[in-house]
């Protein structure tokens, strides 16, 4: 199953992981505390989200190339409409092991 991770540096990271989570927790049964969360988006696609005092990261595994790609895209396009008044710029992932 491939994976990937990307990191984003704020000093909001457990309130953006935070926002992530309670924002699909209608719609997927997710799990969450300030510092860590988990979004199970189906059975073969999951977001784990892990927040330290300055950066938030983000690990994404998926069945397959595309829907990795397709949910990395849907992430950070979230995540950048949460902190609209910080700029990321671009985020880039990485493959995980």
């Amino acid at each position: 199953m491939p994976a990937s991770e990307a990191t984003v540096v704020t000093a909001a990271a457990s309130r953006y992981l935070q926002q992530l989570c309670k924002h699909w927790s209608h719609k997927f049964a997710v799990e969450f505390t300030p510092q860590h969360g988990t979004i199970p988006f189906d059975a073969s696609r999951v977001c784990t989200l892990n927040a330290s005092a300055d950066q938030l990261l983000l690990r994404i595994e998926a069945a397959d190339q595309a829907t990795l790609e397709r949910t990395q895209d849907v992430l950070i396009d979230h995540l950048k409409r949460f902190a609209f008044r910080e700029e990321f710029g671009d985020v880039h992932w990485t493959r995980a092991a």
